[in-house]
């Protein structure tokens, strides 16, 4: 299967273009798309989940035109948006029952099986009976995800999914999709490096509205190899060194700042050589067109949920 999406663009009647002319091509398996907030993600999972119209453009999901054969792609699609609600008075069990109705499951044990099997796989089988309204907003959020893999899906898009997931939750979501993303397209749409970077054999940044680049992780990571370096620096030093380095991230660190600066070889004495990971390789990608140098991250250096806001 492969979805082609081709000069897709997107203007809001506010004025906003959250889509400028975006091409993909997505093969089988786990393809991530990272960027920040506001970056058009959303706007794109949207589109391609049939929930909002492009202005220009086109999508197909192999033979199938996803911008005007809706119904079709509805019929294997599932959708996890990053803005989920939930009826508060139904049980987990009684509303993945009817959403299984609704995908097309008519034979009443088949679908009780199949909301059975996800209901275990994202823990949720000893509270299937409890209102969905008493579910914390982790619970919430693995409700979700069994919904979006009702029906055995051949699309699924999910759109931030990890937010307000524990580690583990988060690493049982992970292994989740893992193991059922061999023979289908999932896009994992997030700010979370850390989700790309474990789970995707492809990715895209995005930024502004635009496609800024598509590779590998590993590639992209070797591409960096000698190309980052490191240094620990006081906070009203940080001008200074605006002006006289390409910074391309900037932390919190045991009360000054970790700068990481992108550079041929070691920009002055000082400076050490780091181990490039994705998340040098976002930064890198947003300086180079024209985002702000020297983002400020949320959470210390050795967080393993590397985010972006």
């Amino acid at each position: 299967m492969e979805l082609k999406i081709e000069r897709l663009t997107k203007t809001y009647d506010s004025g906003v273009q959250a889509l400028k002319h975006v091409s993909l091509t997505i093969s089988n398996g786990m393809f991530g798309l990272l960027g920040p907030n506001g970056a058009g993600k959303s706007t794109l999972m949207r589109i391609i989940a049939t929930l909002q119209n492009a202005d220009e453009g086109n999508i197909y999901l192999d033979d199938i035109d996803v911008l005007t054969d809706k119904d079709k792609v509805r019929r294997i699609l599932g959708y996890l948006p990053q803005d989920f609600g939930v009826y508060p008075d139904v049980t987990a069990e009684q509303m993945l029952n009817h959403i299984a109705q609704l995908k097309g499951i008519a034979n009443k044990k088949q679908r009780q099986e199949a909301v059975n099997i996800l209901l275990q796989q994202t823990n949720l089988y000893d509270v299937r009976k409890r209102k969905l309204g008493t579910y914390s907003n982790g619970m919430k959020q693995r409700f979700g995800i069994a919904q979006a893999l009702l029906g055995n899906p051949r699309l699924i898009i999910v759109d931030e999914p990890t937010a307000g997931l524990d580690p583990e939750e988060r690493n049982r979501f992970h292994n989740l999709l893992g193991a059922i993303s061999e023979d289908r397209i999932i896009i994992l749409s997030t700010h979370i490096v850390d989700d790309v970077r474990q789970l995707c054999s492809q990715m895209a940044v995005i930024h502004q509205g635009e496609i800024r680049l598509i590779t590998k992780p590993d590639q992209a990571i070797h591409h960096l190899k000698g190309k980052i370096w490191e240094k620990v620096i006081k906070k009203q030093e940080l001008n200074e060194y605006t002006d006289q380095y390409k910074i391309i991230l900037t932390r919190l660190f045991a009360g000054n700042v970790l700068i990481h600066v992108l550079a041929e070889e070691q920009p002055s004495p000082g400076f050490e050589a780091a181990a490039p990971d994705l998340e040098d390789v976002y930064f890198t990608t947003i300086f180079a067109s024209g985002g702000h140098q020297g983002l400020f991250l949320k959470k210390p250096p050795l967080d393993p949920a590397k985010t972006f806001d």
